[in-house]
C-alpha cells in the first residue's frame, strides 16, 4: 500500500509538470536496493540503444550498511549517449519572447515560456528592467513575435502578441496561442 501511495505522488507530480512518461512494469535495475521507483530516460534518437539515463530511489541503503534510515535517489548516464544527442545545430534567434509586466504575470508567463518550447517554439523571456528595456532585449535577440503578458492580460486570459517587423499588436487566448503562432 505505502509503495502505491507513493507511485501515485510520483506519477502525479510528472503529470502536474507535464512531463510525459510510461510506465513498464517489467524494468528492473539490477540492483536490489531500489524501493519505490526505478527510472529510464529513453530516446527513439538511438536506434535499440535508446536508453540515455536510468536510476531510482534506494531508500534503506544506508541503513543495510549500519548507517542511519536515510532517503536517497541515484542515477548514472551514458555520457557519449547524451553526446549522440546534442548535435543538432543552435538556432540563430528565437521565434518568440516573452515579456511578463507585473507580479501576476509572472507565473504566467513561466507557464506559456513551458507550453511555447514543448511545442518546439524557439522562446526566451525578456524579465529584467522596465517595459521599454524588456522590449528592447525582445528585439536584439531577433525574436519574430513578442508575447507581452500584463496583469490585465492575465485577469482576461489573454497574452497581447506583437509581430516585432511591422509593430502591429493583438490580443489572443492564452490557450490558443500556439495554435496562432503555428497557423
Amino acid at each position: 500500500m505505502e509503495a502505491g501511495a507513493f507511485f501515485e505522488a510520483v506519477t502525479k507530480g510528472l503529470d502536474a509538470a507535464g512531463i510525459r512518461w510510461v510506465r513498464n512494469a517489467r524494468l528492473v535495475r539490477g540492483l536490489d536496493y531500489y524501493r519505490h521507483t526505478a527510472f529510464e530516460f529513453v530516446t527513439d534518437r538511438l536506434g535499440a540503444q535508446g536508453t540515455v539515463l536510468g536510476g531510482g530511489r534506494y531508500d534503506g541503503l544506508i541503513e543495510a550498511l549500519g548507517g542511519p534510515p536515510t532517503a536517497a535517489v541515484g542515477w548514472a548516464a551514458g555520457i557519449e549517449r547524451l553526446a549522440m544527442l546534442i548535435d543538432e545545430p543552435e538556432r540563430d534567434r528565437i521565434d518568440v519572447a516573452v515579456v511578463p509586466m507585473g507580479e501576476a504575470a509572472q507565473p504566467v508567463a513561466n507557464q506559456v515560456l513551458a507550453v511555447l518550447r514543448r511545442a518546439g517554439v524557439a522562446a526566451d523571456m525578456a524579465y529584467k528592467g522596465n517595459m521599454k528595456r524588456r522590449m528592447q532585449k525582445a528585439d536584439a535577440s531577433g525574436a519574430l513575435w513578442a508575447v507581452i503578458i500584463g496583469d490585465d492580460e492575465v485577469a482576461r486570459g489573454e497574452v497581447a502578441l506583437k509581430h516585432m517587423s511591422d509593430q502591429t499588436q493583438r490580443w489572443v487566448p492564452v490557450d490558443r496561442l500556439v495554435d496562432v503562432l503555428k497557423g
